[in-house]
C-alpha cells in the first residue's frame, strides 16, 4: 500500500468528517421537504449533471426510482417533456458547467422548480435555482473560497485531484438524503429490493 494513497485515502475521509459542519440544516431540510412533495404530488424528476457530477446524478436517480420516484436522467433518450412544478435537480461543483447551467436555465422557464447542489451559491446555477444546497468541496476551477477551504483542513497536496472532494461529498450527501426519505415514507430495503433491476 503506497504513501500517496494512504495520505489521499485520509485526506478525502477527513474532509468529509468536516464537510457535514460546513452544510446547512435548513437547505438540506428544504431539499426533503421538496422531494417528499414531488414524490407525494407524483410530479417528475429530471437529474442533470456532467461528467463525474452526472455520475453522482445517476446513482441518486438509482436510488429515488427505487423508491418510487417518477425520475429522469438528462440526455436519456426516454426524458419526457417537463410540466410546471416539476423538480429539476443540477449538480455541478463549480456550478458554471455550461451544460448544467443552460439546460437548469431552460427548466426554470417551463416553470420546473430547481436545485441547485454546487458548492458556490452565487454561482450562475445557485443564482437561477429556487433552492441551493451548498456542498463543500474543491471544484475544478479553484476560487478563493476553494483555497481558504483547503487551507482550514489542511489540504495543501492536489490527493484529490480536480472536483473529487465535491463529487464524493455530494454522493454521501444525496445517499443520505435517501435514507432519510426512507424512514419519512416507512420504505424498507426490502421495498428497494423490489424496484432493483432483475435482468442483470
Amino acid at each position: 500500500m503506497g504513501q500517496v494513497f494512504k495520505e489521499a485515502y485520509t485526506t478525502i475521509t477527513n474532509f468529509l468528517v468536516h464537510a457535514l459542519e460546513m452544510m446547512s440544516d435548513s437547505e438540506i431540510d428544504s431539499f426533503i421537504d421538496i422531494l417528499l412533495k414531488t414524490y407525494k404530488e407524483g410530479r417528475k424528476v429530471l437529474i442533470i449533471g456532467a461528467g463525474r457530477s452526472g455520475l453522482v446524478g445517476k446513482a441518486f436517480a438509482m436510488r429515488l426510482m427505487h423508491l418510487g420516484f417518477n425520475v429522469y436522467v438528462l440526455g436519456e433518450t426516454i426524458v419526457p417533456a417537463l410540466n410546471n412544478n416539476d423538480l429539476v435537480i443540477a449538480i455541478s461543483g463549480s456550478g458554471r458547467t455550461k451544460l448544467v447551467v443552460t439546460a437548469a436555465e431552460a427548466a426554470k422557464n417551463l416553470g420546473a422548480k430547481v436545485v441547485a447542489v454546487t458548492s458556490f451559491p452565487s454561482s450562475p446555477l445557485g443564482k437561477l435555482a429556487d433552492l441551493v444546497v451548498r456542498v463543500p468541496g474543491r471544484a475544478k476551477i479553484s476560487r478563493e473560497d476553494d483555497y481558504n477551504i483547503r487551507q482550514l483542513l489542511g489540504i495543501y497536496e492536489p490527493l484529490a485531484p480536480l472536483g473529487t472532494l465535491f463529487e464524493i461529498t455530494a454522493l454521501i450527501t444525496l445517499d443520505s438524503i435517501i435514507s432519510e426519505i426512507m424512514k419519512r415514507l416507512g420504505i424498507t430495503e426490502e421495498d428497494l429490493m423490489r424496484r432493483h433491476a432483475n435482468i442483470e
